[in-house]
């Protein structure tokens, strides 16, 4: 069984973590349950509207009688025709009583347990007995249970219908969970609604995913086989130290090459926290921390070029490796730092870092673009980790020639001002950057 995946047992739970009920039965459920009621709903309103119906008719029927008996009351024989034919031709059983309650005419037939008190003035009164109301139609019910059959079918098409994206979003969520990262969300046709947005943002959460794996791999890789080097020299001068015959020049080799892991290893860092997002946002005196960068280099303080104070909000740490990176290109690869100049252009803090070089091409800042050709050649991490701490600090970073027919190159590094994308909110002024 993969890592990840759901682990499934006997018990009558189920899947651990995964409901026994889907959403297609969930569906149709419901949708049988709202059928059955509205058929139910339907009958009980037509047989309310089949009783007041019967109501009203029998007002009628009581009014005919009440007529009809008061015209025959003092004739015996035509009054007890029109008994006999009430309960033969209306099975409608009529008793008649006069004004001191006493029988007149018997009710013919069955005994009747509800009747009805009809006055007949001025002889008395009667009492009907009246048929049953009619039941609902046995066609109505017939016709009920066929429109419940039928929409319970297209229930149960249309459930199969709405789930059929989700349980694709299952399928392809479980995959990536289970290490497939080249499952995607494909739908048929043209994505709609909630379901095409859900899909859409799991593909880019499994593209970003991927490029995360992809790019520490790569990374963890280059700079692998980057320190190898470095370790081997450091291990010669080691054994040279042990036999003693380390000299000043080997030692400041050794600090060299302590550097060159220590900046390796910064690097690293400083990418891992960008992966992770994991950046903490200050209010930053920016000219402080050019002048930082400058000092940790060893570069002369003079070669700052910040005519005002320049504050703005991000990582320190970050920011301090992105100069860091451009102060050792300009260093290593532009033939010496010119000036490295601050500013403020509105709602964005430009960083200006001239040198004495030729200038070099925008794939440069493409990570893995090996530059140099000393004992240790750039593998472009520099470069590619200052776009990108740019990028998350909502800016860009560019490279031009100077103007005016001067030798050498420009890199521009900007950042907004208030970098709403780079996590919590200003604290206190910053401490100076870690040196990585």
């Amino acid at each position: 069984m993969k890592r990840g995946a759901p682990r499934c047992g006997r018990s009558r739970r189920g899947c651990r973590g995964r409901p026994r009920g889907s959403l297609r039965g969930v569906l149709f459920a419901w949708f049988l349950v709202a059928i059955v009621a509205t058929a139910l709903t339907v009958g009980l309103v037509f047989r309310a509207a089949g009783g007041d119906r019967w109501e009203h008719g029998m007002h009628r029927v009581e009014r005919f009688f009440a007529g009809r008996f008061a015209a025959v009351w003092d004739r015996p024989g035509a009054r007890r025709e029109l008994l006999d034919a009430a309960q033969r031709d209306l099975g409608v059983g009529v008793a008649l009583y006069d004004r001191r309650g006493r029988v007149v005419e018997p009710m013919r037939g069955e005994r009747c347990p509800h009747t009805h008190r009809v006055e007949v003035p001025p002889h008395g009164f009667l009492r009907l007995c009246p048929p049953p109301p009619p039941p609902i139609a046995g066609k109505m019910i017939l016709a009920l249970l066929a429109a419940v059959v039928v929409l319970a079918g297209l229930s149960g098409a249309l459930a199969r219908r709405l789930s059929r994206p989700l349980r694709h979003l299952r399928r392809v969520a479980e995959a990536i969970g289970e290490g497939d990262l080249d499952a995607r969300v494909r739908f048929r046709g043209k994505p709609r609604g909630e379901a095409a947005v859900l899909g859409q943002t799991l593909n880019r959460m499994a593209d970003r995913i991927e490029a995360q794996i992809r790019d520490q791999k790569e990374l963890l890789a280059g700079v692998t086989h980057e320190l190898r080097t470095p370790l081997g020299h450091v291990r010669l001068l080691l054994e040279l130290a042990r036999e003693g015959q380390l000299d000043d020049a080997a030692i400041d080799e050794l600090e060299r090459e302590v550097v060159e892991m220590d900046r390796l290893v910064g690097e690293l860092l400083a990418r891992s926290r960008l992966e992770f997002e994991t950046l903490d946002a200050r209010d930053l005196d920016l000219v402080d921390l050019a002048a930082r960068a400058l000092t940790r280099l060893d570069l002369p303080a003079e070669r700052l070029d910040a005519p005002a104070p320049v504050r703005a909000v991000g990582d320190p740490t970050l920011l301090g490796r992105a100069l860091a990176n451009l102060l050792e290109n300009a260093e290593r690869h532009g033939e010496g730092l010119a000036r490295l100049g601050v500013r403020s252009a509105g709602d964005e803090v430009v960083f200006e870092v001239d040198d004495h070089g030729a200038g070099f091409g925008e794939e440069a800042f493409d990570p893995f673009v090996r530059e140099g050709s000393g004992r240790h050649p750039s593998l472009g991490l520099g470069l590619a980790l200052v776009r990108r701490i740019a990028h998350a600090h909502g800016g860009e970073v560019s490279v031009r020639r100077l103007s005016g027919g001067a030798r050498g190159a420009r890199v521009e590094l900007r950042v907004a001002a208030r970098a709403v994308g780079v996590g919590a909110a200003p604290g206190p002024l910053a401490p100076p950057p870690e040196r990585a």
